[in-house]
């Protein structure tokens, strides 16, 4: 029976989903009225398949274009409107700096001067690699990320582990290089809006719902301090705790990275162009009120200045030699393998969101959960925030973060409280998995390097996820009502 599952995997998730389907569906087990039972279960259809990995989760979110307007749930031109939502092209103008960063070895740059900057014994090469792999996860998707660092992280592990002090525990070291990885990866995304797609769903949603969200800037206010936190507690429990390497200074180690800095060569062109529009873009997000307030005539908004920034690669010169063809900084070749079904999840999320909001159902279970919440907002924060870390080991975060975003401001609603104090811990928590292989790609990419445990992995990440839980408590029910005082 059990290889007879792992076999029929795929068709087993689909044939699970359609009879959850069918289950809310004739049995109705809410009593809830036609139209408002219909698109829970249509709901419950798409999610199970998100969990289940019945298909990708970007052909999941294609289903409301078809099911929606052959059921009359909405019609087709109604439905696409969510897929060309304007905070979608907040990401996909992120998504291009991405690729030019990337396309040009910014990122490697980068990367090894903040290794070289924190010297080469164990413990600081491990620091330099959470400090760079955190900072450019910032700007970059989390997977991305760790695709990019991964190369350079396995290089510094052969070559130290060839010339190492027989009395170092070199599986330590591998072993909280490899997680460093993951685990930088995904708390550096938390820190901006653009760095992993859960902040950009949710940010969508306030968007649609809310007169006022949360700005670029706001975000970063809140959260880079918190991510830079994470980032040290991180060092702290790997590396002065759980897997101390006792690996001390390694010329190999500072010869190989300085070979490598060498091998690069001065700043390039491209590189310093790269640089120039991604800082000028990042100034805009952080002085936009600024602009926007001093005159009328132009209005900045985060989508906005993300498509400038976007656009604007594709238009400078990448000014190579009179030898080499000129080309842009970007060319739309280089796009061909950009995560475009992230796109389309986001589009699939909010199209279902706005069905269960019109068809009244969140709004009911809002009310019908904050008839059970604490009046306590701080336990009420823990919860959502405990809820959310532990539920995202075992579900996609961004599908997870589509279907919690509107319950949360519901609850928030009935309760009469600030949206954002239960929205960002829950959005935050969903990027924090850490114990389990699949709980984000970055925990697969790095347990498939053959140097982490199961059992390794599941230890730290409990710990980490303890960790996150409270200073993402505590983070959001002090500092957030400072930042955004009223909503």
């Amino acid at each position: 029976m059990k290889e007879f599952f792992t076999k029929y995997k795929k068709e087993a998730a689909l044939a699970g989903g359609l009879l959850l389907f069918l289950f809310f569906f004739l049995i109705n087990p809410l009593g809830l009225e036609p139209q408002p039972k219909l698109v829970l279960s249509i709901a419950v259809l798409m999610i199970s398949w998100w969990v289940l990995d019945a298909m990708p989760l970007a052909v999941v979110a294609l289903v409301p274009l078809v099911i929606f307007p052959l059921l009359n749930i909405s019609p087709i031109k109604e439905t696409a409107k969510a897929y060309s939502d304007s905070i979608i092209y907040l990401f996909m103008g992120g998504f291009f700096l991405g690729i030019a960063i990337e396309k040009w070895n910014l990122h490697k740059r980068i990367a090894l001067r903040i290794i070289k900057f924190t010297g080469t014994n164990g413990n600081n090469i491990v620091l330099g690699f959470i400090l760079s792999t955190g900072f450019i996860s910032m700007w970059l998707s989390n997977t991305a990320t760790t695709m990019m660092m991964y190369p350079i992280g396995a290089s510094v592990i052969h070559v130290i582990g060839r010339h190492a002090d027989p009395k170092a525990n070199i599986k330590n070291f591998s072993l909280t290089l490899m997680m460093a990885l993951a685990y930088a990866s995904n708390f550096g995304g938390i820190a901006t809006i653009i760095g992993t797609p859960p902040n950009v769903a949710y940010v969508s949603h306030l968007n649609a719902h809310y007169k006022h969200g949360i700005d670029f800037i706001n975000w970063m206010l809140l959260c880079m301090p918190l991510a830079i936190l994470l980032l040290f507690m991180l060092y702290f429990v790997m590396v002065k705790w759980l897997y101390p390497n006792h690996l001390s200074h390694s010329a190999e180690g500072k010869l190989f990275i300085e070979n490598e800095l060498k091998e690069m060569g001065k700043l390039s062109r491209q590189e310093k162009r790269v640089l120039l529009v991604f800082g000028g873009t990042a100034l805009l997000w952080i002085t936009k009120d600024i602009i926007n307030g001093s005159q009328k005539v132009i209005q900045l908004d985060d989508s906005l200045i993300a498509l400038l920034g976007a656009i604007s690669l594709f238009v400078v010169p990448s000014g190579r030699s009179k030898d080499e063809p000129d080309e842009r900084l970007l060319e739309w070749g280089d796009t061909k393998n950009m995560a475009w079904g992230i796109l389309l999840l986001f589009g699939g999320g909010i199209a279902l969101a706005k069905a269960l909001e019109d068809a009244k159902l969140i709004q009911g279970l809002g009310e019908y959960i904050a008839g059970f919440a604490s009046s306590n907002t701080l336990v009420l924060i823990f919860m959502v925030t405990l809820i959310s870390v532990f539920l995202s080991e075992v579900m996609s975060n961004i599908a997870q973060v589509i279907v919690m975003a509107p319950v949360m401001s519901a609850v928030a609603d009935a309760l009469h409280i600030n949206p954002l104090l239960l929205g960002i811990p829950m959005t935050l928590g969903a990027s924090c998995a850490s114990m389990m292989p699949m709980g984000t790609p970055p925990n697969a990419i790095v347990f498939a390097s053959g140097h982490i445990k199961l059992n390794q992995m599941i230890k730290t990440g409990f710990v980490m996820n303890i960790i996150c839980v409270i200073l993402i408590t505590l983070f959001s029910w002090l500092l957030l009502p400072l930042i955004v005082p009223d909503f």
